[in-house]
């Protein structure tokens, strides 16, 4: 029987899982731990378009509220937090 994650054992299970899928979807094969000992702007070197912004936060959004139960509120808060602090830059962006 495998033993349960605490609540702070989700929550950095859910770092490295989300980080791993934003570079799944934006097509880049990266992972977590090729970047997790960097302490540069590690973020600035890929990009993703905007559509595959959209589509990480989505799948963000639903990974948290299955993983950590939090609210749909919560989660989308959360998600903003990753997009600023670990979000790649935007190949598709106009100013």
């Amino acid at each position: 029987m495998e033993k349960r994650l605490s609540r702070e054992q989700k929550k950095e299970q859910a770092v490295v899982d989300i980080i791993n899928q934003m570079f799944v979807i934006a097509g880049h094969e990266v992972t977590f731990n090729d970047i997790k000992d960097r302490k540069d702007n590690w973020f600035m070197e890929w990009t993703m378009t905007i559509a595959q912004a959209e589509e990480w936060k989505q799948w963000g959004i639903a990974y948290l509220r299955k993983n950590l139960r939090t609210n749909k509120v919560t989660a989308e808060k959360n998600m903003m937090w990753f997009c600023m602090q670990w979000g790649l830059k935007y190949s598709d962006y106009k100013i």
